[in-house]
């Protein structure tokens, strides 16, 4: 990433004859990647000329190429002596603070540099800080910032779209994505991301037009081939998304997302030892996430291994305080398997969460599930006074879909894009209940795994897997 993010300069002061030779050369040896003999040239020079802070920051730099960043904090700290109206030197020392984690005093120095000169760059790598750290509202600041100031960057214009896409704003990602395409028609990533928001919609059909135009400028892109797969998913051929989800995971074989959808098509098509594995290879690298917990759960009870379906959703429940279909879906097992005491006790756990959750003005609930609830509530003989008192979703009505990359926090509605894998396990879960209270459902709007700005970022800058791209 820092890589080509530290800004540099090889224009140097006049020196004697003999240093230009050793300069030339040393930028030489950088290019060619034999970064050692470069820092010992440029190394030379500064000793020839100690008061040459350009000779200073080549040093600096070689050094960080090599990554040795508290070495390289040090020198461009002695250059920032010699020269401290130089925003290059403010601007990579933030780099470097930022590799050693040291996110304050990176913020301190790239401000500095924002002070002394604006550059795209150095906006770009305090968005990043943020992004890192996690807070996103502060990175979508820093980035309307930088847009104002270069309103014509696509990558800039780009990545506030998309950051916005991920908060789920999506009227202003739809426009900031717009405008990156109009300065660049064939930016790859704007096309996927404005794809990703018609599959969201419904729309899949235009949104695999859209991905046909991505698929030539970059053929081995994961959320391309997972938004494709999940595109055919939607129109429920199903042998097409496992083949194009297959492809994707080959790409990203790490890549939980892409093993949840796999997973998830494959319980639809009612291949559960199959959906067990995705399930399980996704709990590996997500192992925080209950929904995963809780359709593990649906393919183990499928595969009538019960005390494990019953573990996984015990871990389930521990891990998803907010949604209630956990507990609907977990209750319905034990329901099943005679445990009416311990069923009731998850009904009720149900109740209080979808209590909390009537706080909010925008949700709804889907209509199958109020109806499984209320069903499984009448089995229990928990009496008519049913939590579901929310206005009812209507079925045909089109869903607020949100990207699946995020955890089960709930902050959509009941039955939306996201939800779609619960809607399925509570479904295939409720067999043995009175007639009429169960049956396999179909649905047609998959969670979607859109691109993302190279958000949710681990630790490391290095670590560019969701938030942080290098070039």
């Amino acid at each position: 990433m820092a890589e080509e993010r530290v800004a540099t300069r090889t224009q140097f002061p006049a020196s004697t004859e003999s240093q230009k030779p050793r300069q030339k050369k040393a930028l030489i040896f950088r290019l060619e990647g034999n970064i050692q003999e470069s820092l010992e040239l440029f190394q030379t020079c500064a000793v020839l000329s100690p008061q040459s802070a350009d000779n200073l920051k080549q040093v600096a730099r070689s050094l960080f190429l090599l990554g040795k960043h508290k070495a390289a904090i040090e020198v461009y700290n002695e250059a920032a002596k010699l020269n401290q109206k130089d925003w290059e030197i403010s601007h990579n020392l933030g780099v470097c603070y930022i590799y050693l984690k040291q996110f304050n005093k990176a913020q301190d120095q790239l401000h500095n540099a924002l002070n002394l000169n604006r550059h795209d760059l150095t906006y770009i790598m305090l968005g990043k800080i943020h992004l890192l750290e996690g807070d996103l509202d502060k990175a979508v600041e820093i980035y309307k910032k930088a847009v104002e100031f270069s309103p014509e960057n696509t990558e800039l214009l780009t990545t506030l779209g998309l950051l916005y896409l991920q908060l789920g704003i999506y009227q202003k990602a739809f426009e900031h994505l717009g405008n990156a395409l109009t300065y660049d028609p064939t930016n790859y990533k704007a096309i996927l991301a404005a794809g990703s928001m018609m599959q969201t919609h419904g729309d899949f059909d235009v949104a695999l037009t859209k991905y046909r135009v991505v698929a030539c400028a970059v053929p081995e892109s994961p959320p391309l081939w997972n938004n494709i797969g999940m595109c055919f998913f939607g129109k429920k051929k199903y042998v097409a998304a496992i083949s194009c989800l297959k492809r994707a995971n080959y790409l990203a074989p790490f890549d939980w997302k892409i093993l949840y959808n796999l997973g998830l098509v494959h319980l639809t098509m009612q291949q559960y030892a199959s959906a067990f594995h995705f399930l399980s290879a996704a709990i590996n690298f997500q192992p925080k996430m209950g929904e995963l917990y809780m359709l593990l759960a649906v393919a183990l009870t499928n595969l009538e291994d019960i005390e494990n379906a019953k573990r996984a959703y015990t871990e389930a429940v521990h891990l998803d305080k907010c949604n209630p279909l956990v507990n609907l879906n977990y209750a319905v097992l034990l329901y099943n398997q005679g445990e009416k005491r311990s069923a009731l006790a998850q009904y009720q756990e149900m109740e209080k969460k979808v209590n909390l959750l009537k706080d909010s003005s925008s949700l709804e609930f889907d209509s199958e599930m109020v109806e499984m609830a209320q069903k499984l509530g009448a089995a229990l003989q928990v009496g008519e006074a049913l939590v579901w008192t929310k206005p009812v979703k209507d079925p045909k009505s089109k869903h607020q879909t949100t990207s699946t990359s995020k955890p089960a926090s709930f902050q959509q509605p009941l039955g939306s894009n996201q939800a779609l894998g619960q809607a399925m396990s509570s479904a295939a879960a409720y067999r043995t209940l009175p007639s009429g209270a169960g049956g396999t459902s179909q649905f047609t709007k998959p969670p979607s795994l859109p691109l993302e700005p190279e958000p949710a970022v681990d630790s490391s800058p290095s670590e560019t897997s969701e938030q942080i791209r290098e070039k």
